[in-house]
């Protein structure tokens, strides 16, 4: 199993981190913050209130480009290869579609982002420009149902003995299998939602449940994604210093 793999011979776990870069720290941070963005754009959007592009192209922007150039890097180069391969599957493709989107984003509020604020109706001017891209969320949206299902199944997601915290559970794989699947769901669920709450998306009437639930499963598993992005730091650094050979 997965956690008799981690902890090595005789519970112990000796890493060469010059062979493993590892930066999934700043990722779920950023993807965190992005998911966290779009609920709060889809907000402004819908609300009275003044709307201004640049500054949603900018939040966009900063989040896109490290969500893109992460997620590129480590889909190509694979750098967890020697000790957690599919780390680079899990974690890397997904940051680097969410990237690309919010780069996307980033560029039309920066160069059209005129046609939303003199729109009669903000919300579904911007809904009818996404709309196209629904069909690449959703595929997205069931990668992540997938990602979720292979993290219960192989218990992916459980973390070493050495790591400080998360660590502590390392008995217990699918306890962090579970919370960690839980998160791919909310946010795959989100994501299949996606095109279909685009289509009652308006500043002038009440929201659907749909585009309700959206933004509910966004905010919740951004929130979490963000915060556990946070502690990581933390927990990260403390397993780098126990594995050092």
């Amino acid at each position: 199993m997965f956690e008799d793999f981690i902890r090595g011979e005789e519970g112990g776990l000796s890493i060469d981190w010059t062979q493993m870069p590892t930066y999934n720290t700043i990722m779920a941070i950023a993807a965190g913050a992005g998911l966290i963005f779009m609920v709060m754009l889809g907000r402004a959007l819908v609300r009275d209130e003044r709307f201004k592009p640049e500054g949603w192209a900018l939040g966009a922007g900063v989040l896109g480009f490290i969500l893109t150039t992460t997620g590129l890097h480590m889909t190509l180069t694979w750098p967890f290869a020697l000790y957690f391969p599919f780390d680079n599957i899990v974690f890397g493709e997904p940051s680097l579609a969410f990237g690309v989107l919010l780069l996307g984003a980033a560029l039309y509020l920066w160069k059209r982002g005129d046609q939303i604020t003199e729109a009669k109706d903000r919300a579904a001017e911007a809904a009818s420009v996404a709309k196209p891209l629904g069909i690449f969320v959703v595929g997205m949206g069931l990668a992540l149902f997938g990602i979720a299902a292979a993290g219960m199944i192989y218990q992916l997601f459980a973390a070493p003995a050495q790591e400080p915290i998360s660590g502590f559970f390392a008995d217990y794989p699918m306890l962090e299998a579970t919370f960690m699947s839980a998160l791919f769901v909310l946010v795959g669920l989100g994501a299949v939602l996606f095109p279909l709450s685009l289509r009652t998306l308006s500043s002038t009437g009440e929201q659907s449940k749909v585009t309700r639930t959206v933004g509910v499963v966004w905010l919740v598993s951004g929130i979490i994604f963000l915060l556990f992005g946070a502690l990581n730091f933390y927990t990260h650094i403390g397993l780098i210093i126990n594995t050092m050979g």
